[in-house]
C-alpha cells in the first residue's frame, strides 16, 4: 500500500461530550483506513463509564496504553506512597488525582480494567517506503515523549535494521500540547489532546494523517464541543481533583488549585 490516511484521537480523559464530537468528525470522512486512539482514555474527568460504552462501539480502532490506563491496570492507589509522573506522593495535588483513579477504576470495573489490559504499548505501520510509529508518549516509557536526540537516535536504528525505509513518522499524544517537528527525514507530531487540552486552547483536537507515496499530510481539526455539560457533570458527580478539573477545562491550562 503506497497510501493511508489515520485518524487519532487521545488523551480523551473521560471527557464524553468532546469524544462524541471528535467521533462525528471523524464518521463525517469517507477516507479513513484507520483509527486510532494513543491512550489514557480514562482518569481525571467525569464520564468514565459512558467514555468506556463509546471507545467499544468504534469498529476496528487501534487503542495505545496510556500512564493513566496503565494506572488503572496496577491499581496505583494501593501503593504505599503512590506517585506519578515523578510527582511527590506528599503533594496534595499528587493525592487527589491518585484518589480520581481509584474513583475512575471503582465505577469502570473489571470490565474498565479488562479493556486497558487489551491496548497496546505501540503500533507501527509501513506506507510505501514511510515507517510510522504510535504511541501514547514511547515504547521505552509511558510518561515522557522522546527528546529530539532520543527520536534520532530511535530513527537510525529503525532505518538501520530495515533499509528501505526512507523517513519515520512518530506520532504521541500525553503531552496535551500540539507538536510538529520535523528532522530532517524524521517527523514528530503530537496533536494536543482530545479531551484535556493544555495549550489554552479550550477546543478539542482530532488528527488525520495521510502518507501517500513520500508525502506527508498531517492536518488537526480543532473544534468546540458542550464544555458545559462536562464542566455541570464533574459539578454533579464531585470525583476527587473536581474543582482543578473545571478550571483545567475552563482555561486549557494546567491548574493546581483544588
Amino acid at each position: 500500500m503506497d497510501s493511508k490516511t489515520f485518524a487519532i484521537i487521545t488523551d480523551i480523559h473521560s471527557n464524553i461530550s468532546s469524544l462524541e464530537k471528535a467521533m462525528s468528525i471523524i464518521n463525517e470522512k469517507n477516507n479513513i483506513d484507520q483509527i486510532l486512539c494513543l491512550g489514557d482514555c480514562f482518569a481525571l474527568g467525569p464520564e468514565p463509564e459512558a467514555t468506556l460504552r463509546k471507545l467499544k462501539d468504534i469498529s476496528d480502532c487501534i487503542f495505545i496504553r496510556g500512564n493513566h490506563d496503565r494506572y488503572l491496570i496496577e491499581k496505583l492507589w494501593e501503593d504505599e506512597l503512590p506517585s506519578l509522573e515523578g510527582m511527590d506522593p506528599y503533594d496534595p495535588i499528587c493525592q487527589a488525582i491518585v484518589k480520581n483513579e481509584k474513583w475512575t477504576a471503582d465505577l469502570l470495573g473489571e470490565e474498565g480494567r479488562e479493556f486497558c489490559k487489551k491496548m497496546k504499548i505501540a503500533h507501527r505501520e509501513i506506507v510505501g517506503n514511510t515507517l510510522i510509529e504510535f504511541t501514547h508518549a514511547w515504547y521505552k516509557r509511558d510518561d515522557k515523549p522522546p527528546s529530539v536526540t532520543e527520536a534520532l537516535n530511535w530513527r537510525n536504528r529503525i532505518i538501520e535494521s530495515n533499509p528501505n525505509i526512507e523517513q519515520v513518522v512518530f506520532v504521541h499524544g500525553h503531552v496535551h500540547v500540539p507538536r510538529h517537528q520535523i528532522v530532517e527525514n524524521l517527523t514528530i507530531l503530537c496533536q494536543g489532546a482530545t479531551g484535556l487540552p493544555f495549550d489554552r486552547d479550550q477546543r478539542g483536537a482530532v488528527a488525520f494523517l495521510t502518507i501517500e507515496g513520500n508525502h506527508i499530510t498531517w492536518e488537526v481539526d480543532r473544534y468546540d464541543y458542550d464544555k458545559e455539560t462536562t464542566t455541570q457533570q464533574l459539578e454533579k458527580r464531585k470525583p476527587p481533583f473536581y474543582t482543578n478539573l473545571k478550571n483545567t477545562i475552563k482555561f486549557a491550562s494546567i491548574r493546581n488549585d483544588l
